[in-house]
């Protein structure tokens, strides 16, 4: 009865919510650096987190969105926990998953398996050959698989997708894709430097961006990796409509020096042709614009991540090669800083 009253007070606050539209949340991968954005997404959104799972327990964080959560370091208990919450009748309506890449497919079948929905940070999964088994549990399980496909709401690439949908004469835009995020020793330490956990640079901190090409250039046509290492990765890669030179590192010393003078550590660029789009702000909230979009049902799903899932994975098995199409002008300089070096 109690935790009946709590639910009845926690609606009636929002009286233009009927009560058949609060989603009671778990959460695994609470302590993980995008988990704070999972967190004020369902507090945003109005609905309510009833339980977290970490095996680290540094996640006060927690205490700014929902500190009457329970929390667990144990995935045992965890699981017993929401197994009695749905005999009690008080069901977990959605699992959000923000843990390591390579857990990703496993804590997707535990989420539906427990009948709940899953909304997953990407990537997805690691590897193409995982998607299948996850459209048939849809379909064993009644339940739904949603990810977090962030780009794809950003107001500049929204724009630039309309741009090239406007262009009537087959032309194809010649692109330049650059992501800098520096990141510390602390990076190769942790599971996010392991290729077989993270799938390495291009599926870790990559893998939106090619989901945001193919969303608005078009299918892949042909692919280039001109560099693969554990700091950075850099190719090219031929779309229906864009011929794309690409770089994503964690390499601070490739950061712009307007970067550096100010203290950004991150530079996100696309330039197509002699436009460029700088776009290292308004990420702030598109991962609330994304939960909006999953519970009014339009968001994105399964299908909508094979695309980028197979070309990070091919990536992943390519060997670089210096010969192709020409470069991208950052590994350049990568190059000769290591050579002064």
């Amino acid at each position: 009865m109690a935790g009946e009253a709590y639910v009845d007070e926690l609606v009636s606050s929002y009286p233009d919510r009927p009560e058949a539209q609060l989603k009671r949340f778990a959460m695994i991968g609470a302590a993980g650096y995008i988990a704070p954005r999972h967190m004020q997404a369902i507090s945003a959104t109005n609905n309510e987190l009833v339980a977290a799972l970490d095996p680290q327990d540094s996640v006060g964080v927690i205490d700014n969105y929902f500190p009457e959560a329970s929390f667990f370091v144990e995935f045992e208990r965890f699981d017993r926990h929401l197994d009695l919450l749905r005999r009690d009748g008080n069901p977990i309506d959605c699992v959000s998953i923000c843990s390591p890449n390579y857990l990703h497919d496993s804590h997707i079948r535990f989420a539906l398996r427990s009948g709940a929905d899953a909304i997953c940070e990407k990537p997805l999964v690691l590897n193409p050959w995982n998607l299948d088994p996850l459209v048939e549990l849809e379909a064993e399980t009644g339940r739904k698989i949603r990810t977090i496909l962030q780009l794809r709401l950003h107001p500049s690439i929204l724009a630039l997708k309309e741009q090239v949908n406007a262009e009537k004469s087959g032309k194809k835009f010649d692109v330049d894709l650059c992501y800098i995020t520096s990141r510390g020793r602390w990076y190769h330490i942790s599971w996010k430097g392991q290729s077989s956990k993270s799938g390495g640079i291009a599926t870790n901190i990559g893998v939106h961006f090619f989901d945001m090409l193919g969303f608005v250039f078009g299918s892949v046509q042909h692919h280039e990796l001109h560099a693969s290492d554990e700091q950075t990765m850099a190719g090219f890669t031929e779309y229906e409509a864009a011929r794309v030179r690409w770089i994503l590192s964690v390499d601070a010393n490739l950061l712009p020096a307007n970067c550096i003078a100010s203290n950004q550590r991150t530079y996100r660029s696309i330039k197509v042709g002699d436009m460029e789009l700088e776009f290292s702000g308004g990420f702030t909230d598109l991962h609330t614009e994304s939960y909006k979009a999953i519970l009014r049902g339009d968001g994105y799903g399964v299908e909508d991540t094979r695309a980028a899932v197979e070309t990070v994975a091919a990536l992943r098995d390519m060997q670089p090669s210096v010969t192709g199409r020409e470069h991208h002008p950052l590994l350049k300089i990568q190059r000769a800083q290591r050579r002064v070096s």
